[in-house]
């Protein structure tokens, strides 16, 4: 009965760690490369304001479908109660997420370096 015995030579086998070699080395592979500069990733006050845009009209929708139906211009009540719900689920969500954001901010707040 013949055991498979692995020939293994660990110290080659094993790759230097990061944390072992140069400190300046160690510096430049820790960070994540830059984003800034990337023409694709937009900046995070662009994302945003064009969330809080695409909020705004979601919330003033109701408005001009009310008043389309008082005028009797083609919407009924039952696109009306739709934007109204709409609206009412886009604030809620906002809100949550204000929320969760406020939260993360303060658990940062609260590293101690």
């Amino acid at each position: 009965m013949h055991k498979y015995v692995p020939k293994l030579n660990l110290p080659l086998d094993i790759a230097e760690s990061k944390l072992y070699t140069n400190s300046a080395s160690i510096e430049a592979s820790m960070r994540m490369p830059s984003i800034n500069n990337s023409p694709e990733v937009p900046q995070f006050k662009e994302v945003l304001s064009g969330m809080l845009k695409d909020l705004d009209s979601t919330v003033k929708a109701p408005d001009a479908i009310m008043q389309d139906v008082v005028l009797g211009n083609g919407a009924d009540v039952h696109d009306l109660m739709i934007a109204i719900s709409k609206a009412e689920v886009s604030v809620n969500l906002t809100t949550q997420m204000i929320t969760k954001v406020v939260q993360a901010y303060d658990k940062v707040l609260q590293i101690q370096v």
